[in-house]
């Protein structure tokens, strides 16, 4: 049954060529078939749709044959899809106003398509491979985020074959261009009706060429599975929840770059201290006699004691600001306060000559 190339795309015979490339754009972005839910067969299908209609010429080509269309392609009258491998007319269909794709980042729409329809397209449809990201947790005491320190962790990753420095060839030894693929790094998958569409070559893993005699020691991939020990570094400042990222330090790929690994960094809680951005809060307590008449507190912090004056009347509740005292701001932009929330101390228990103080301090204040 001959195709309605109007009805694929969902416009009229009068469309204009904006509404055109509009329909075309919308349908592309829902059966893209990179895309979750996406569907190879229409999207193959609107390409057709808009390649014919999009072409002035061709389309009135299309408009004079009607329902016989393919029959008069196939006997000559329609000069079909002569260029059909330029795709750049696709390409302009996704461009903006400011030549940025819409929605969806569809990449180099002339592999994609290029692949779809069995053609080489107008750039080489082999793509640089990266490895996969990587991520560890490591747990540190609440003094190590704040001062920083250094972990030694085990890792079992891919990585290089140091014996082949990840070409996958025995030392020595020649590479051939990949028969399978012919050196493209992508082979054609049918899909049906004569199309197909592009997948990483099985045999060259998409590097497009084969080592004459593979490596010894990883068979040829390039890449083995290793258990290292890498030394991490962990910033002075780090938050709970912060993740360090360690470029190249992830899985590796071959023919392509390693990814990245993020050491996600936990803290454990302290009984003393709290932490409120790069603010460290705490609390201590003072006796009543040096509330009233002021004085100082030895304070044990996260590194070593430091002495606090006391103000004469000093309220329960009062917090006493420690400049510079604080965490290091993991960006270098200086350093927070300690906060000293102080809280006077009631005594339980009294000697008689005490009590006696009191009732006299009392009766000396009254209810002031």
């Amino acid at each position: 049954m001959a195709k309605d190339y109007y009805e694929l795309l969902g416009v009229g015979k009068n469309a204009t060529t904006d509404e055109i490339k509009t329909a075309f754009r919308k349908l592309a972005h829902q059966y893209h078939p990179d895309k979750a839910g996406g569907n190879a067969e229409k999207f193959k299908e609107v390409s057709e749709a808009y390649q014919v209609l999009s072409n002035s010429e061709k389309r009135a080509q299309y408009d004079r044959y009607g329902s016989t269309f393919e029959q008069a392609q196939a006997k000559g009258g329609f000069t079909g899809f002569e260029g059909f491998r330029d795709f750049s007319d696709f390409t302009e269909a996704f461009r903006g106003n400011g030549g940025a794709s819409a929605q969806f980042d569809f990449g180099d729409l002339s592999d994609v398509l290029g692949g779809i329809f069995g053609g080489r397209g107008g750039t080489s449809s082999r793509r640089a491979r990266r490895g996969t990201d990587a991520q560890v947790q490591v747990t540190i005491p609440f003094r190590e985020a704040v001062f920083g320190t250094t972990r030694d962790l085990q890792l079992g990753r891919e990585r290089p074959c140091k014996t082949c420095s990840g070409s996958g060839a025995q030392p020595g030894s020649e590479t051939s261009r990949c028969k399978a693929c012919g050196g493209r790094g992508q082979v054609v998958r049918e899909i049906g009706l004569g199309f197909g569409m592009s997948a990483v070559c099985p045999e060259c893993a998409g590097k497009g060429s084969k080592p004459d005699k593979p490596c010894r020691d990883c068979h040829g991939a390039g890449i083995l599975f290793t258990r290292e020990t890498l030394s991490v570094k962990i910033p002075a400042g780090i938050g709970d929840g912060q993740a360090i990222r360690i470029s190249g330090a992830g899985q590796a790929a071959p023919g392509g770059s390693a990814g990245d690994l993020y050491v996600r960094v936990q803290v454990a809680p302290d009984e003393r201290f709290q932490r409120t951005g790069d603010d460290l809060k705490t609390t201590a307590e003072i006796t009543f006699p040096t509330a009233a008449l002021g004085g100082t507190l030895n304070l044990e912090t996260l590194e070593g004691t430091v002495t606090i004056k006391i103000t004469e009347g000093t309220q329960s509740g009062r917090v006493i600001r420690v400049r510079g005292k604080g965490v290091p701001n993991v960006e270098g932009r200086g350093r927070g306060d300690l906060l000293v929330t102080v809280q006077v101390k009631t005594p339980g228990k009294l000697t008689r000559r005490q009590r006696q103080l009191l009732e006299e301090l009392r009766g000396e204040l009254g209810n002031a």
